[in-house]
């Protein structure tokens, strides 16, 4: 499986909402944070719990990819975020960097 393909596969079992098998993608030592910034998550253990809470609080998100973009070791996927019907409604940028075939970390601009 090819990058571009891991991040489809995580941007699917996002859509589900099955953050089992989402965390099946990324490195145990994975690092997310906001582009430029600050680490917001470090591990395996802190990435699922940003999802689990994230898909309580919001059980219609979904996210839409509008343009993907792959070049070695990086992609960089432009996403239409819907929280919920007639909900909060955004654009994100989320670059994936990998190591080993893992996601090993996501920036994200918004």
């Amino acid at each position: 499986m090819n990058n571009a393909d891991i991040v489809q596969k995580q941007l699917d079992a996002y859509n589900a909402q099955d953050v089992d098998a989402m965390m099946a993608f990324y490195a145990p030592d994975v690092i997310v944070s906001g582009l430029n910034g600050t680490p917001t998550e470090t591990d395996h253990a802190a990435l699922h719990a940003r999802y689990t809470k994230a898909f309580a609080q919001f059980p219609q998100n979904k996210a839409e990819l509008v343009n993907r973009i792959a070049v070695g070791n990086t992609v960089a996927d432009h996403e239409h975020v819907v929280r919920a019907p007639g909900g909060e409604i955004f654009d994100v940028i989320a670059i994936y960097s990998f190591r080993d075939g893992l996601i090993s970390r996501v920036d994200f601009a918004k």
